[in-house]
C-alpha cells in the first residue's frame, strides 16, 4: 500500500463524500483528520458488527482502545480481525489496513495525537455504552429518555465537532471570525445534528436489529411501544417530529458555525454534510422513514447539486441564509 493510499484509496472505500472533503481541506489538516476518521470508522465497524455478540464487540472495542494508547500489537489486531467480519468490502479493507493506519496515527505530531486520542477514546466509550445498552436479544430495547439520546449524540459526534474546531485553530491561520471558546458549542451542535439525522433515517433498520434510539418515556406518552413500531409506525409520528425539530435546531446552530469559519476549504467541508442533512430532513418529512418501505436516501443528483452549491457556500453566505 502506497503512503497516500491510507487517506486516499482506503478512505474512499469507506466514505466517498468524506474523501472529497479531505481532499478539499487545507493540507495541514488532511493527514490528522483523515487518519482520525479512519480510526473512528474502524471502531464504528467493530461496534456495529452484526456477526458478533455484544460482549465480543465490547471486548474488541477495549482491544481497539488499547491499540490507540499503546500502538501496534499483532495479537490484538488478530483478535479484532478474527471476531469482526463486516459485510462491506471497504470495512474489510479497513480492518486489514489497521496496522498501517495505527502507524500513521503514531506519526502525528504530539499535540495532534493527544487530541485525536481524546476524541477516539470518547467515541469508543460512547460506542461501548451503546453496544451494552442494546445487548439483549429479547425484543427491542429503547433508550430511556431524551438525556440518554443527547448524551449519545454528544459522545459519538458532538465531540467530533469540538475536535475539528481545535484542529482548525491550531493549524489554520485566521480560522474564524469568533474565538475558539465561543465556537465550540456550535461545533458540537453541528456534529450532534448530523448524527441525529442519521439516527432518524435509520430507525427501521435499527428496530429490526433490536435497537430504538427514540426515548422510551416519550414513546409511551404518545401511546407507542417500541416492540409495536414495526407494525404500527404512525404511533411514533409525534416523537419523530419532535426529534426532527431538534435536529433542525442543532443544524441552525451549525449554520452559525459555518458562517463564522473563514477558510473556504473548511467552509466547503462543513457545508456539504450540513446541507445534505437538511435535505435529508426535508425528504423524511415527505416520506417518514418508519412509514416508508424503502430506505430514505437522497438521489445522487441531489448529492452532486449540493457539492456544487458548496463551492458558492465556500466563499459567500448566500446558501446559508
Amino acid at each position: 500500500m502506497r503512503p497516500d493510499d491510507v487517506t486516499g484509496d482506503l478512505l474512499r472505500s469507506v466514505s466517498r463524500t468524506f474523501a472529497v472533503s479531505i481532499r478539499i481541506l487545507p493540507p495541514a489538516l488532511r493527514e490528522p483528520m483523515g487518519v482520525a476518521y479512519l480510526l473512528a470508522r474502524t471502531s464504528d465497524t467493530i461496534a456495529d458488527s452484526g456477526s458478533s455478540l455484544a460482549d465480543v464487540r465490547a471486548r474488541r472495542l477495549d482491544d481497539f482502545e488499547s491499540l490507540l494508547r499503546s500502538g501496534h500489537d499483532a495479537r490484538l489486531v488478530a483478535a479484532i480481525r478474527h471476531d469482526i467480519r463486516p459485510d462491506h468490502a471497504g470495512e474489510r479493507a479497513l480492518l486489514d489496513a489497521l496496522p498501517r493506519v495505527l502507524d500513521r496515527f503514531a506519526a502525528l505530531s504530539p499535540a495532534d495525537r493527544h487530541d485525536a486520542l481524546h476524541l477516539l477514546t470518547t467515541i469508543v466509550a460512547g460506542q461501548r455504552s451503546d453496544v451494552l445498552t442494546f445487548a439483549s436479544s429479547d425484543g427491542i430495547t429503547a433508550l430511556p429518555d431524551a438525556a440518554a439520546l443527547e448524551a449519545y449524540t454528544q459522545a459519538v459526534a458532538g465531540c467530533v465537532g469540538e475536535w475539528w474546531t481545535r484542529m482548525g485553530f491550531r493549524h489554520v491561520p485566521d480560522y474564524a471570525r469568533r474565538s475558539e471558546r465561543d465556537l465550540l458549542p456550535s461545533a458540537a451542535a453541528l456534529g450532534k445534528a448530523l448524527q441525529l439525522v442519521n439516527i432518524l433515517r435509520d430507525l427501521p433498520a435499527d428496530l429490526r436489529a433490536g435497537r430504538c434510539y427514540l426515548p422510551l418515556d416519550e414513546l409511551r406518552a404518545a401511546g407507542a411501544e417500541p416492540a409495536r413500531l414495526v407494525g404500527t409506525p404512525a404511533a411514533a409520528r409525534s416523537v419523530v417530529a419532535a426529534w426532527s425539530a431538534r435536529a433542525r435546531e442543532l443544524l441552525a446552530s451549525g449554520r452559525d458555525y459555518i458562517r463564522a469559519v473563514r477558510p473556504w476549504r473548511v467552509r466547503y467541508a462543513c457545508y456539504v454534510p450540513w446541507r445534505l442533512a437538511e435535505r435529508t430532513l426535508d425528504l423524511m418529512a415527505a416520506t417518514p422513514p418508519l412509514e416508508t418501505a424503502t430506505r430514505v436516501k437522497l438521489p445522487r443528483a441531489a448529492v452532486r447539486a449540493t457539492m456544487l452549491q458548496g463551492l458558492w457556500a465556500a466563499v459567500a453566505d448566500g446558501p446559508l441564509r
